[in-house]
């Protein structure tokens, strides 16, 4: 079993403010760009494209806004490029963090970033030197809640996951980024019920972390950066001992 940061489960239950900021309208609508220029604007063929439209649809995201965003991406539409970042941090306790934004500003968007990393302890790094010790991977998150996690757990395995660990009520499966929506379908397939799918960066190894003055100053960082309008995900390899 590789390391999995808690960090992905904090976030979930961080309460109504946060989901409610999470689903902005402008950060699902540059995923759904980004995807597009990537890909193309044809979601059958575009899986990237496919979960950034099903997570702007589960967030109520008006259609005609999708289809724009769907547009920009193609070139159909003129608007401000928007980019991928991938910024490579250490924050307290010497721990990898990873950063991803999308950005029409890199010179806005960097900046901001820092000054979060700045504020709470921790610094940029030069690129490499954190993510090599992460492996991107595909993510699907189950309900497991009155279910047979053992059932679950070789469902997961049958239809091709990499690896899975318990995230609160949930049951997170992990696969390798190409076979990502093979084994959602077959997943599915089986009748289990998939909350959420996505690419995440998972840490090779964590980091214990037993001081609760500096799990705090983690948390506080982790948010931070969270809370910077352009950043979509903060990934990070530390785990807080809860003894």
């Amino acid at each position: 079993m590789s390391g999995h940061s808690k960090w992905s489960t904090i976030k979930r239950a961080k309460g109504a403010a946060d989901v409610k900021r999470s689903a902005s309208f402008s950060r699902l609508a540059n995923a759904v760009i980004v995807a597009a220029k990537n890909g193309g604007g044809n979601q059958d063929s575009n899986f990237s494209l496919r979960m950034a439209i099903d997570k702007a649809k589960a967030a109520s995201m008006p259609k005609d806004n999708i289809e724009r965003a769907i547009k920009r991406g193609t070139g159909e539409i003129a608007g401000a490029i928007i980019e991928e970042m991938l910024y490579e941090a250490i924050g307290p306790a010497n721990t990898g963090i990873l950063i991803e934004a999308t950005t029409d500003n890199k010179n806005r968007t960097a900046p901001e970033v820092k000054t979060a990393l700045t504020k709470y302890g921790g610094k940029f790094a030069s690129t490499g030197a954190v993510s090599y010790q992460f492996t991107k991977l595909g993510k699907i998150l189950v309900d497991s809640t009155g279910t047979n996690k053992e059932d679950l757990e070789l469902a997961a395995i049958d239809a091709g996951s990499e690896d899975f660990s318990e995230e609160g009520d949930d049951l997170a499966i992990f696969t390798k980024p190409t076979e990502l929506d093979q084994v959602r379908k077959t997943l599915e397939a089986n009748g289990i019920i998939i909350k959420e799918v996505s690419f995440s960066w998972e840490p090779k190894d964590v980091i214990k972390i037993d001081d609760k003055v500096v799990a705090e100053k983690l948390l506080t960082l982790m948010h931070a950066l969270d809370e910077v309008e352009d950043v979509v995900n903060v990934y990070a390899n530390f785990v807080i001992n809860d003894d």
